[in-house]
């Protein structure tokens, strides 16, 4: 018996905007720093959704936009932004939990402590 074999395309399951959001999490949470792996998921989500269309949303010719979020691509913070606003989504930075121990003392200093006074 012989097996049949489908190429995988994550777009396949990105169906509703809570698999945008739980892929671009686990993407964030997945990436080693490098932003392949957010650039990625970004490039499925966007072509979950038409790609002429985000690239007219987002004023970016739509070869630029293929080619940011190719493989090779190696998309500006500008380009990530427009592309996050045109799909509804919003980059943002938050602190990682880093163990004690695991602290690196920084260069510039410790970032004032989070105040308790309200």
């Amino acid at each position: 018996m012989s097996e049949e074999y489908r190429r995988f395309d994550p777009a396949d399951y990105v169906k509703c905007e809570e698999d945008v959001r739980g892929l671009l999490r686990a993407a964030a949470d997945e990436d080693h720093g490098d932003g392949a792996v957010i650039r990625a998921a970004l490039k499925h989500v966007a072509r979950t959704h038409n790609m002429s269309t985000l690239a007219r949303d987002t004023g970016l010719n739509r070869g630029n936009l293929y080619e940011a979020l190719s493989e090779d691509g190696n998309p500006t913070l500008t380009t990530l932004l427009k592309v996050a606003n045109a799909l509804g989504l919003r980059l943002r930075l938050e602190p990682v939990e880093i163990p004690v121990e695991a602290r690196r003392p920084s260069k510039r200093g410790n970032l004032p402590e989070k105040s308790t006074s309200t």
